[in-house]
């Protein structure tokens, strides 16, 4: 079946299509999986690419983010009467000190539209409640950001005692490949892409 308009809403941001277009596919007998993995996550997956290629910026990085959810929202109650599958779990937060959220926030919407199942701790997040969401929310990964460096050492504080027992993927502004592999993070990302791409393959 031709899922190709809901690729093309997804990629151009049209909000105003994307539902009528899901609810024609499943009316002609789309399967609610094939939707989501061949339209949606596809399409969005195409939209990180153009990102990572300087076609497209932030702005339509977030209006195809919210074309996909309202996608999703239609077709994922049809899902035959299981969960959909989860890329994996991440718990995620801006560290103590810290209150800036808009990156963090487009890595949860970019997780959340590859599949990934996100904790958003918030900001100002302090070492104890990052250790209390391992215990909680038993995530795969815990994803760390930090936009200040005065707030870097904090985020060091916060993987040396993780101490391996999840994942950890660090990011943010004054962050560096460098100075995760010094602090011991299992991986780094420039940008809320990349933090797709090392998630995934964080948990291969």
């Amino acid at each position: 079946m031709d899922l190709s308009n809901i690729y093309d809403s997804v990629i151009n941001g049209d909000r105003e299509q994307i539902v009528q277009q899901v609810k024609n596919a499943l009316s002609e007998g789309a399967d609610p999986d094939v939707i989501i993995s061949d339209a949606l996550i596809r399409a969005m997956d195409e939209v990180g690419q153009r990102m990572k290629d300087g076609d497209v910026f932030v702005p339509e990085v977030l209006m195809a983010a919210n074309t996909m959810k309202k996608g999703l929202e239609v077709v994922g109650p049809l899902l035959k009467g299981e969960k959909r599958r989860s890329a994996g779990k991440v718990a995620i937060g801006t560290v103590e000190g810290d209150l800036h959220d808009i990156g963090k926030n487009l890595v949860v919407m970019l997780l959340e539209s590859a599949g990934f199942e996100v904790v958003d701790l918030g900001v100002d997040v302090s070492k104890a409640k990052f250790l209390a969401a391992i215990e909680e929310a038993q995530p795969d990964i815990i994803g760390l950001s930090a936009l200040l460096t005065t707030t870097m050492t904090t985020m060091a504080d916060v993987v040396k005692a993780i101490d391996g027992r999840v994942k950890t993927m660090v990011g943010g502004a004054p962050v560096t490949e460098e100075f995760a592999a010094k602090i011991g993070a299992s991986g780094y990302a420039p940008d809320a892409v990349t933090a797709v791409d090392m998630a995934r393959s964080l948990l291969v």
